[in-house]
C-alpha cells in the first residue's frame, strides 16, 4: 500500500520512510502537481468553492506554481456546518467507504468522507508518525483514543497495524482496564489524550503499580494543546518519552504532522498537507518564521479536498532544519488557538498561559479549570487547581505560600489577578477525552 502510493514520486518502490527525505526540490515538484489537481478536483465537484473561485475571477489553470496558492479562498469551519452533510463531498457517494463526524457540541456535527484511497493515504501518514515516534514492527500499541465517529482511534488504529505494530483496540475509559490490559500484554506504547494519560497514571499510583517499571516506553499524545511542562509530568511519572502529533478532523484527523525523536516541533507530512501561516487578522500569509495562523490544505484528498482551511490553532514554521535529516517543515507545537481566547477586563488570556503559570509552581497538580462570571456587567476570573495531599494537609503555611506564588505567577504571565482556590486532589472532574479547561457561565 505504502509503495502504491509513492510511485508517482519517482518511479519506483520507496520505504514507507521516503517521503519523509525526499529532496526539497522534488517535494516542490510533487506539492505543485497535487495542488493543481486538487484544486481542479474541487471547482469540478463542489459547488461552494467554484462559486468562490468565480468570485475572484479564477479557474484552476490560474494556479502555476505553489505561491498562487495564496489567491485561493479560504475554508472556515462554518463552511462545513452550512454545508452538512455533504455538501463539501468531491466524490460520488459510491466511492466514499468510510464518514466520521465532529461531536457537535456547537450545533451540527461536521462530517468529513474518505474514498479507499484516503484512507490509504491516512494508514500512510499514521505509519510515518508512528515511525517518526520511534516505534517499530513488533510494538505493541494500547489505543486508548477514542473510537467511533472520532477519528482519533481508527485513525491511530489502521497506522500502527499498517507499521507492523500489534494493536490492541482498547479506546478510551475503564481506567482499571486499561492498567490491567498495559501490565498483562506488555504493552510498549501507548495513544491518548494527554490529560487523559495523567490520570491514568494517578490511578496506577492508587493502585500501588508503578508504571516506571513495565515494558512500556512510549507515549503518544493528541487531540488538545498541552505543555513542556504537562510532557514533563508524563515522562517523569510514566518513565516514558512522551510525543505529540497533530490532526485535525476536517483535514484528515491525527496525521498532519508529528514530533520526531528529537521532540523540537512537529514535522508536517507537506506531500499530502500543503501549510501556511497567516496573520489571523488580515490574512496575509507570513514567512516562515513569523508566527500566526496555521492554514492547511489537502494536497491528495479525495473525497473531500479542502482548500487553505484556517485551523485557529497558533503557531510558526521552524525555519532551522531538524537534526533527523527529514525535509518536511516543522511547525512549533500547538499551545493556543486563535478562538480560544477570552476576553477579561480588557486582556486577551489563552488557557494554556494559565497552565503553564500553574505547572512552574512546586506542588500543583496538572488538573484544573477556569471559570469565567459577570458580576454587575464586570467579567471575573476564578482558577481552580489541585494540589499535592502534602501541600492541602498543611492548611496554613503550605497553602497560603502556594496561593501566593501562583497569584504572581499569573499575574506577571497575564497581566490581571485572578481569584484562586486552591483543591483537594481528585476534586476536579477528570476527562476520558479532551479536557475542558474554561468554564464560561457569563452568558447563563
Amino acid at each position: 500500500m505504502l509503495s502504491e502510493r509513492w510511485n508517482d514520486v519517482e518511479g519506483g518502490f520507496h520505504p514507507a520512510s521516503a517521503p519523509d527525505y525526499l529532496p526539497v526540490e522534488r517535494l516542490r515538484e510533487v506539492q505543485l502537481r497535487r495542488l493543481r489537481a486538487v484544486v481542479t478536483r474541487a471547482y469540478d465537484n463542489v459547488d461552494l468553492f467554484r462559486a468562490r473561485m468565480g468570485e475572484r475571477g479564477l479557474t484552476p489553470a490560474d494556479i502555476r506554481t505553489l505561491d498562487d496558492i495564496a489567491q485561493l479562498p479560504f475554508t472556515v469551519k462554518v463552511d462545513l456546518r452550512d454545508t452538512y452533510p455533504f455538501g463539501l463531498f468531491a466524490s460520488p457517494m459510491g466511492e466514499i467507504v468510510r464518514l466520521h463526524a465532529s461531536s457537535g457540541t456547537t450545533g451540527k456535527p461536521i462530517v468529513v468522507a474518505y474514498t479507499r484511497d484516503d484512507l490509504n493515504v491516512w494508514a500512510e501518514v499514521m505509519t510515518r508518525t508512528f515511525a517518526a515516534c520511534g516505534l517499530h514492527r513488533g510494538d505493541i500499541v494500547q489505543n486508548a483514543f477514542g473510537y467511533g465517529l472520532f477519528t482519533g482511534g481508527l485513525g491511530a488504529h489502521y497506522g500502527a497495524e499498517a507499521l507492523g505494530a500489534t494493536v490492541i483496540p482498547v479506546s478510551g475509559g475503564n481506567t482499571e482496564r486499561q492498567l490491567m490490559v498495559m501490565k498483562d500484554f506488555n504493552v510498549s506504547a501507548v495513544c491518548a489524550t494527554p490529560s487523559y494519560f495523567i490520570h491514568v497514571i494517578e490511578r496506577a499510583n492508587d493502585m500501588g503499580l508503578d508504571l516506571r517499571e513495565l515494558p512500556l516506553h512510549t507515549g503518544i499524545f493528541g487531540a488538545e494543546p498541552w505543555s513542556e511542562e504537562m510532557r514533563r509530568r508524563i515522562q517523569d511519572g510514566a518513565g516514558i518519552r512522551a510525543y505529540d502529533i497533530y490532526g485535525l478532523s476536517e483535514i484528515i484527523g491525527p496525521g498532519v504532522g508529528s514530533e520526531c525523536e528529537h521532540q523540537d516541533g512537529l514535522h508536517i507530512f507537506e506531500d499530502h498537507f500543503y501549510p501556511e501561516i497567516i496573520d489571523p487578522e488580515t490574512g496575509a500569509v507570513l514567512p516562515d518564521g513569523e508566527e500566526g495562523e496555521l492554514v492547511l490544505t489537502t494536497l491528495s484528498k479525495q473525497a473531500m479536498p479542502i482548500i487553505r482551511y484556517r485551523t485557529r490553532d497558533i503557531t510558526r514554521i521552524i525555519t532551522e532544519t531538524c537534526a533527523c535529516g527529514r525535509s518536511l517543515r516543522r511547525i512549533r507545537r500547538v499551545g493556543r488557538r486563535s478562538d480560544d481566547m477570552f476576553i477579561i477586563r480588557g486582556v486577551n488570556v489563552f488557557p494554556s498561559q494559565v497552565e503553564a503559570a500553574l505547572l512552574a509552581v512546586e506542588g500543583t497538580l496538572p488538573h484544573y479549570q477556569i471559570i469565567l462570571t459577570r458580576d454587575h456587567g464586570l467579567d471575573q476570573m476564578a482558577v481552580e487547581v489541585e494540589v499535592t495531599p502534602e501541600v492541602f494537609s498543611d492548611k496554613v503555611r503550605a497553602l497560603e505560600d502556594v496561593r501566593a506564588e501562583l497569584a504572581k505567577a499569573i499575574e506577571q504571565i497575564i497581566g490581571i489577578r485572578v481569584a484562586l482556590r486552591l483543591v483537594e486532589p481528585r476534586t476536579i472532574a477528570r476527562s476520558e477525552g479532551k479536557a475542558k479547561r474554561v468554564i464560561d457561565k457569563r452568558a447563563i
